[in-house]
């Protein structure tokens, strides 16, 4: 699963520097960026460094924090304060599709700069934040079908009746009912639990997407010279990757990966937006952000990384645990995840205003 990722991870590296030199192409005099007093290149240069390094650290921090809470008991992933956290993150990630995500893919995408038609006549963010969604859906369900066939052929063995009249049962596991329900049931030698496949599919999944709104932030913040905006952009984004990382690292956490693979996903998320910074600087003499290629570009992989944000957010975070054994038998449990939700949304809903 990690050379998956570092494939896949490969793959979209490639697509961004074929498509980002053609933002090069002409853009309308009334499209072009305004310029004032706050650009200025060359006083910009050094806050994108300082914004790299910064960024890196606060992504490195954010993502592995969960990786050290085993050794405190209270934050152990049995315990009622992780989930309460692990809703918190849920809520930050929600957020930061329908809130920060979103809205960019359709400023960009009904911009005056686009054609009127097909640009004007048709909700493209909507439909491809559909589309992502649907997709995701589909990698979800075939992955995690997949590795379960692949690690014990899909079912769980033979389970003798407490009844003592020697019948077994096959027990066939429905994955896309199995949040969270183990029932007791063990896992015998020389298989794979079904919660952890989940876990693992769900991680690899949300990273994904993460990776991918990472970099085209990442590319207009490198891109950009305006120095006012970017020293406020800096700061935003600092405790927008470390709270996005607190939840893709409590999900690296559950999935249990061993040592390198845990830190090929803790690396690929820390160095994503750096990455886009570093390509947005080289690009900064060619890259024009209000041109059509640009817009169109960037305002697709902004609605495609929404919807699965979004997907993976309520469905395979939030429902997962709502629906679970663990908060189903306890409502005030309930009740402090929403809270933690409704926290994590509006934290990150406010962050909107300046990143």
């Amino acid at each position: 699963m990690a050379s998956l990722l570092v494939k896949i991870f490969s793959i979209f590296s490639i697509i961004i520097c074929i498509f980002t030199p053609e933002a090069l192409s002409v853009v309308p005099e009334e499209c072009k960026t305004e310029t004032d007093g706050c650009t200025n290149k060359e006083k910009a240069l050094p806050l994108k460094v300082i914004a790299i390094f910064s960024i890196l650290i606060a992504s490195v921090i954010g993502v592995c924090s969960p990786l050290f809470t085993r050794s405190i008991p209270a934050l152990n992933p049995d315990r009622n304060l992780f989930v309460i956290v692990k809703c918190f993150a849920a809520g930050i990630i929600l957020a930061t599709g329908f809130m920060h995500v979103l809205p960019d893919s359709f400023n960009m995408l009904s911009s005056r700069c686009l054609k009127e038609n097909p640009w004007h006549k048709f909700p493209f963010t909507g439909f491809v934040a559909m589309l992502s969604a649907i997709v995701t859906l589909m990698v979800d369900s075939m992955a995690t079908s997949i590795y379960t066939k692949k690690c014990n052929n899909g079912v769980i063995p033979e389970v003798a009746s407490p009844v003592g009249g020697g019948q077994q049962e096959m027990v066939v596991v429905n994955v896309g009912q199995f949040h969270g329900h183990h029932h007791g049931l063990k896992p015998a030698p020389g298989t794979v639990d079904q919660q952890l496949l989940r876990y693992r599919v769900v991680a690899m999944v949300l990273e994904l997407g993460i990776v991918v709104h990472s970099v085209v932030i990442g590319l207009s913040l490198g891109a950009s010279n305006n120095t006012c905006s970017i020293k406020g952009l800096v700061a935003a984004l600092c405790f927008h990757q470390m709270f996005e990382g607190m939840g893709l690292g409590g999900c690296i956490l559950q999935a249990e990966y061993k040592t390198m693979k845990k830190f090929i996903m803790v690396f690929f998320f820390s160095v994503t937006t750096p990455f886009g910074i570093a390509l947005g600087i080289a690009l900064a003499n060619t890259y024009k952000e209000n041109s059509p290629t640009a817009l169109i570009t960037v305002g697709l992989l902004n609605a495609a990384s929404a919807g699965l944000l979004i997907y993976m957010a309520l469905v395979d975070l939030l429902a997962a645990d709502f629906m679970g054994s663990k908060l189903q038998a306890s409502v005030k449990l309930q009740i402090k995840s929403y809270v933690a939700v409704l926290l994590g949304a509006g934290g990150m809903s406010v962050m909107a205003k300046w990143a």
